[in-house]
């Protein structure tokens, strides 16, 4: 998906802020509706529809705050979500990642750093052409369509989930480090604590089910192992 098509919706209660997201994502080519707070953004949503590529979500705002409006756009959508934040603290990351967030980032930030967060989630979430089926035990993945089934039905999963499945499967056998984790599957040197892998892996076990969910194992001390029972 080129930029030009990619529409983006801010929101938070900042107006320098929000005004300063909305002019370098605007320079990138992107498409920006910014909104005040989580009641307009809903708004935007019951007119517009499931339009938008990514959400950017300011976690403390008035009438509906961060957290709030990710529950009710998780309720119908897989889009990728970014929080935005001024403190970073871990039990707000944990919550984030918990209601299915894909990204935070921490004020102040420079406008490099969040292109860059972006491109990447969007990079993540849009489907890579040409490659293959794969098929492991109860579950099948179309990495082009990023669909997963699991014995036959579909599951959703956020786009943070579904990476982290293909690369977990991808390396079936093999220990992988959460560390390792966070670089491979967020594209950089993520700057969260390791529970935020661990977050992940417990949403993608509720997901997959109790026989296809334990086909993850747990490697205590080190981190995860993908392995067909």
């Amino acid at each position: 998906m080129s930029n030009h098509q990619t529409k983006i919706l801010v929101a938070d209660d900042e107006p320098k802020m929000r005004e300063l997201i909305a002019l370098y994502l605007k320079r990138e080519n992107f498409e920006v509706t910014a909104v005040e707070d989580g009641m307009k953004a809903l708004a935007e949503l019951e007119e517009k529809g499931d339009v938008f590529s990514l959400f950017m979500i300011d976690v403390m705002m008035p009438n509906m705050d961060g957290f709030a409006l990710c529950r009710e756009i998780r309720s119908f959508s897989d889009k990728p979500v970014i929080f935005i934040t001024a403190k970073g603290e871990e039990y707000e990351r944990l919550m984030g990642f918990e209601l299915g967030a894909d990204d935070y980032i921490v004020k102040p930030f420079s406008p490099r750093e969040m292109t860059a967060r972006v491109k990447a989630v969007l990079k993540r979430a849009n489907p890579v052409q040409g490659e293959e089926l794969i098929h492991t035990g109860q579950i099948k993945i179309n990495v082009e369509g990023r669909e997963v089934s699991v014995g036959g039905e579909q599951i959703n999963l956020t786009p943070k989930e579904f990476d982290l499945l293909v690369f977990l499967i991808n390396n079936k056998g093999k220990v992988l480090s959460r560390e390792h984790i966070t670089r491979k599957v967020w594209d950089y040197d993520y700057f969260g604590d390791q529970r935020t892998v661990d977050t992940h892996i417990k949403k993608l076990r509720e997901k997959l089910g109790e026989k296809a969910g334990n086909e993850i194992k747990t490697i205590w001390g080190v981190g995860y192992k993908f392995e067909v029972n």
